[in-house]
């Protein structure tokens, strides 16, 4: 029985080193697991509760609770959680008595970052109502599609935006719409003035009985796609999926004495429901920024004692081209969360400003699938877990870029990929992973499902995204379907050339895209790029760079030298227009090259363009 005993003992010791070995993140795994159930039942309690414990609630719990911690900074002036709750007060009876809004009416949101746009949101969620969340940035056509798509009955208007609203004024007044502006005073009829109405009202609480209606299903914010490639559209967010997006936080390991530094839009998800729904459901301090700036970055973490920061797109390196300084690792920063960030970039800001965990994500808007990378392995976009996958089903499948559809087998049915290869990440729709669309937009809700996947009558959501998962189980993002583009019979994955042309001394920023040629079939590569400051750009060092480490299909056969690269609101690339223009010099008056196989890189001319198209030189 002794010896029995001893074995026993020796296997139970020796046990956590065999799982070490055969998975040297089980501590990690381990963790994920514990924080997703826990995530599990407080969603399910919420949900049963009546009415619904919403994110509103938690901040109102979080005022109960601590009334006179600062809940946000903004430039000089700071606002307790009790004092957001008095502002929003007077905003919600204000808009209430003048607006006539009542339960389930929809009211859109026209404001840059700044404390009223949050006043606003809570002031809308008091009411009940759902509030679309306009990009600032866009006007006219675009300005009046997004606000149709939501049927909103009342537009809320920053004061800075006046002249943006009246361009499309007439048309909202033909709709019935009440446009609101936040001054003391408006002559401009049609737009009524906002502040002197919130002083006059009370700043008591309204009664929860105006959105006792309120369930896990019903439309929390519309939050609208960046139009990279045509016009927005506005995706439907629940209750539930504010919910999960704002559980991040407690998946990266945010606490409750944390700082967050939240630069990133509050019209998008990631600023919205990451940082602000997410920041609320930890009651934290946010210090609020109107938008990023890369000079004030470190000096506003030193200033605030920011412990927390998102990031997204290009952030990361736009940090790492600033002047180096003594005491940019002096800082409280311990934490970074978001998405978009590259393998080499990471390793630079880690190597530059001190180890920050960096806790990278995936997913989509609209989307009902995502992934985090819990473990901090660079360059993943996620880690796979059993119990993600059980919870919400996905695959990667086999994807035709060229003919843009997904590949099926002689039974019609979709392919999955084996590990290390790249494929069109797609997620089962279901009960618990539902998919709710765009706000009047069937035709583009449903280009995202496809249907008869593994078996006759299944439903899954498109991601367009296409991804690679490696033996480990670790998640890498590759490109989109779209932006990957088909010449000499071969992908071409636009985030692998850019990332190969930064690597150029004179390149600053990279933006690949393909374009159409007379008489070639699919499209050859072309990158509107910018140039590092008082650098010319120098044609034979970038000749050799793609030459060396590029396949001859993949290498950019024009390149276009930009001021700036264009992006939008959340630091995407701009891709559309660019391949629309395609590489005439007679329409494009910014500087072009082309590659030519026994020179290089030359400028581009209309005797080159013309034999291009006439089918004299062939690519």
């Amino acid at each position: 029985l002794k010896k029995v005993c001893c074995i026993l003992v020796l296997s139970l010791a020796i046990l956590p080193l065999l799982l070490y070995i055969r998975n040297p993140y089980v501590l990690q795994d381990l963790s994920y697991a514990v924080t997703a159930v826990q995530i599990g039942f407080r969603l399910a309690k919420y949900g049963r509760r009546k009415p619904l414990y919403s994110v509103l609630d938690s901040f109102l719990d979080k005022v109960a609770r601590h009334p006179h911690k600062p809940f946000i900074i903004f430039e000089k002036s700071s606002y307790t959680y009790r004092e957001a709750d008095q502002e929003s007060n007077r905003l919600a009876r204000a808009l209430s008595t003048h607006a006539k809004l009542k339960e389930g009416d929809t009211v859109a949101l026209f404001l840059g970052n700044e404390p009223l746009y949050v006043w606003s949101w809570l002031a809308l969620a008091k009411l009940g109502c759902t509030a679309a969340l306009l990009n600032c940035n866009i006007r006219s056509k675009s300005l009046l599609h997004c606000f149709s798509c939501c049927e909103a009955k009342a537009l809320v208007v920053g004061a800075d935006l006046r002249s943006a609203v009246e361009e499309v004024l007439p048309s909202l007044r033909q709709q019935g719409v009440r446009v609101f502006i936040f001054s003391e005073e408006c002559d401009t009829e049609g737009i009524e003035s906002l502040c002197d109405k919130i002083q006059q009202a009370s700043d008591q609480p309204l009664s929860p009985h105006l959105r006792a209606n309120t369930n896990l299903k019903s439309p929390a914010v519309y939050i609208y796609t960046s139009g990279t490639t045509g016009l927005p559209k506005a995706a439907v967010i629940n209750q539930e999926r504010v919910w999960m997006a704002t559980f991040l936080q407690s998946v990266a390991g945010v606490r409750s004495d944390d700082i967050l530094y939240l630069y990133l839009p509050l019209y998008h998800s990631a600023g919205f429901l990451m940082g602000l729904c997410g920041g609320i459901e930890k009651g934290i301090t946010i210090i609020l920024r109107r938008k990023f700036s890369a000079s004030n970055f470190w000096d506003d973490c030193r200033k605030h004692n920011v412990t927390v920061f998102q990031y997204i797109g290009e952030i990361m390196r736009y940090l790492c081209s600033t002047p180096k300084k003594d005491n940019e690792r002096d800082h409280k920063v311990r934490l970074g969360i978001g998405n978009g960030i590259r393998s080499d970039t990471w390793a630079e800001f880690l190597q530059r400003f001190g180890y920050i965990r960096i806790c990278e994500c995936y997913g989509a808007t609209e989307g009902n699938i995502g992934f985090v990378n819990y473990v901090g392995k660079v360059g993943a976009i996620g880690k796979e877990h059993f119990l993600h996958k059980a919870a919400s089903p996905y695959a990667l499948i086999r994807y035709d870029t060229e003919k843009e559809e997904a590949v099926r087998d002689s039974r019609g049915f979709c392919i999955q990929v084996p590990r290390g290869e790249t494929g069109l990440l797609v997620a089962k729709i279901g009960v618990r992973t539902p998919f709710a669309g765009y706000a009047k937009n069937n035709q583009q809700t449903e280009k995202k499902r496809l249907r008869d996947v593994f078996v006759k009558g299944d439903i899954y959501f498109n991601s367009g995204d296409l991804l690679k998962i490696d033996h480990e189980g670790f998640v890498y993002f590759q490109d989109r379907i779209g932006d990957t583009f088909r010449w000499k019979g071969e992908n071409v994955a636009t985030t692998e050339v850019a990332d190969h042309l930064i690597m150029v001394d004179c390149i600053e920023e990279a933006n690949v895209y393909g374009v159409k040629v007379p008489g070639h079939e699919g499209r050859t590569g072309m990158a509107a790029i910018k140039l590092k400051e008082g650098v010319d750009f120098d044609g034979q060092a970038t000749y050799q760079h793609v030459k060396n480490y590029l396949p001859s299909y993949a290498r950019p056969r024009f390149i276009r030298i930009q001021s700036s690269v264009e992006v939008t609101g959340t630091f995407k690339q701009m891709k559309g227009r660019l391949a629309e223009e395609g590489f005439d010099p007679a329409v494009i008056t910014e500087r072009l090259l082309y590659l030519d196989d026994a020179k290089g890189y030359i400028p581009m001319t209309q005797e080159i363009f013309s034999a291009i198209t006439e089918g004299r030189i062939r690519l």
